[in-house]
């Protein structure tokens, strides 16, 4: 199997992303730069955390037009894996591949903490591991999740919220919401179950060293649904 991780101007957690691949998790990987097209043999991609294009305009604005988006799109179509990680997921929010908006943390300040979540479904490719809880840092402004009635009903009938915030015995409160998310999101996937946009930051734990090793579960999952 193989891996792509993009790498758009301003990107800086695509470095973080390939050593996990490559150094702790062995796997084949290529950087992609953001003008590159994407071949037909990659199996899943990543866009990585950072600010692309200097979150001119809103995070994700700009990003979602760089030339190699069109490759992505077309990635999707053919129902191959994607992960998004906070600006991933902010860019692939602005691509229309996944539904919702991001706006600014209620608290209008960057946050940069651990936090733990709730795995709400097994059934993607993302989450096929066992452990509910999760402790996973994040580092966003702009992570505040919205969507309109219709589009949360979508959510939750087709099982499409993958992460929620929580405290640590796994309880959904307003007090372990970092952000303001509606419903306590985290993280969701498409109907088809092949893209995952979520806002912590696997890669920043798939280590002992980094006091969390529970990102790696994440990356594991994709290889172990890909073999």
């Amino acid at each position: 199997m193989k891996f792509g991780v993009i790498v758009f101007p301003g990107s800086n957690c695509d470095i973080d992303c390939y050593y996990v691949l490559k150094d702790v998790l062995h796997q084949k990987v290529d950087y992609l730069w953001h003008k590159d097209s994407i071949r037909e043999d990659y199996d899943c991609l990543i866009l990585p955390g950072g600010f692309s294009y200097g979150d001119y305009l809103r995070a994700g604005a700009i990003a979602r037009f760089s030339p190699i988006m069109s490759s992505v799109i077309e990635f999707a179509k053919k129902g191959k894996l994607i992960l998004g990680i906070c600006n991933g997921f902010q860019i692939l929010l602005e691509a229309k591949l996944l539904p919702g908006a991001m706006i600014k943390n209620n608290c209008l300040q960057f946050v940069c903490k651990y936090i733990r979540l709730t795995k709400e479904t097994r059934d993607t490719p993302f989450t096929n591991f066992n452990k509910i809880i999760l402790t996973i840092p994040i580092a966003h402004g702009e992570g505040h999740y919205l969507a309109d009635k219709d589009t949360l009903k979508m959510l939750q009938d087709n099982d499409q919220i993958v992460f929620r915030y929580c405290d640590e015995k796994g309880h959904i409160t307003e007090s372990a919401n970092p952000n303001g998310s509606v419903f306590n999101i985290a993280g969701i996937v498409n109907k088809q179950r092949t893209i995952l946009g979520m806002m912590p930051h696997p890669e920043r734990c798939s280590e002992k060293e980094l006091g969390s090793m529970d990102g790696k579960l994440i990356f594991e999952s994709i290889i172990n649904y890909l073999a």
